[in-house]
């Protein structure tokens, strides 16, 4: 139900529905480390930036924090009654956010202190949650349809972003941080500023549900998946210009000048 790799791209973490978290070295030598301790399905897990820790969450309505080694017990964190969905890593790997079942998102330290920052708003369960690439928000999103954009210190009102018509299954910020992506029961992904500004950009095309999204490194494409068994990817475009530019490339060379003219392009041959 999980899978991800460590910054460096040498090791794999996985886990499902038995109950434990395995390690894998990307070389496929060897055996996985297994971390064993779940009592049900595990239905996130992810390593630390400095690849030391794996947070990983599931239906025992915890989430633990284990050392890649194997060696000493895990931090348990609890609070959540049922299921907990989404777990990761702060980018400088000092926080970890976890959402689940009480539609509550936790902001938990990740050396095992204190007690978690608690940002509520959401109508049911977040399916999703995860910071943005400079660590100073969270996204969530869930079963009541909104995607929600928080201060990481807890500070103010989330940003609300509406535009799905069914429960959000993922969500996640573009490299820069400058867009989120979601993705929809609904069928539909949706593609926001993150400042809030403008209304959201839907795409379509996916028969059934939509359970992944994310962009590319280049934020130029972004990428879903669905259980219509496809994977589709669209172009994404920064700008108004971009998108002319682009326009004006894939044109045909056989306009007329008049065409050319009343599409801005210069005279043939120039």
């Amino acid at each position: 139900m999980a899978a991800s790799f460590n910054p460096g791209g040498t090791r794999v973490v996985s886990a499902g529905a038995h109950c434990t978290v395995r390690l894998w070295r990307l070389e496929g030598n060897g055996e996985p480390s297994i971390l064993s301790g779940h009592e049900d399905s595990v239905l996130a897990a992810s390593l630390s930036p400095d690849g030391t820790l794996v947070v990983s969450a599931g239906d025992d309505g915890t989430v633990r924090l284990w050392r890649v080694d194997g060696t000493g017990e895990p931090s348990i964190f609890s609070g959540y009654e049922r299921w907990v969905s989404a777990a990761s890593f702060s980018p400088d790997g000092r926080l970890v956010v976890s959402a689940g079942d009480d539609g509550m998102v936790r902001l938990w330290h990740a050396d095992g202190t204190g007690e978690p920052l608690i940002l509520g708003g959401h109508q049911g369960g977040v399916l999703t949650a995860s910071f943005s690439p400079d660590g100073r928000q969270v996204v969530s999103a869930g079963r009541d349809g909104a995607v929600r954009l928080w201060h990481a210190d807890g500070s103010g009102e989330p940003l609300i972003l509406h535009g799905h018509g069914g429960p959000v299954l993922a969500a996640t910020f573009s490299p820069d941080g400058a867009r989120v992506v979601g993705a929809s029961e609904d069928g539909t992904m949706g593609l926001w500023p993150a400042d809030g500004m403008g209304g959201p950009l839907i795409l379509c095309g996916h028969d059934r549900r939509v359970f992944a999204a994310s962009f590319s490194r280049d934020v130029m494409r972004v990428v879903a998946a669905g259980v219509d068994g496809r994977v589709l990817v669209w172009r994404v475009f920064t700008s108004e210009h971009a998108l002319i530019e682009e326009a004006r490339a894939s044109l045909p060379r056989q306009l007329t000048d008049a065409q050319r003219a009343k599409y801005h392009l210069p005279p043939r041959g120039v």
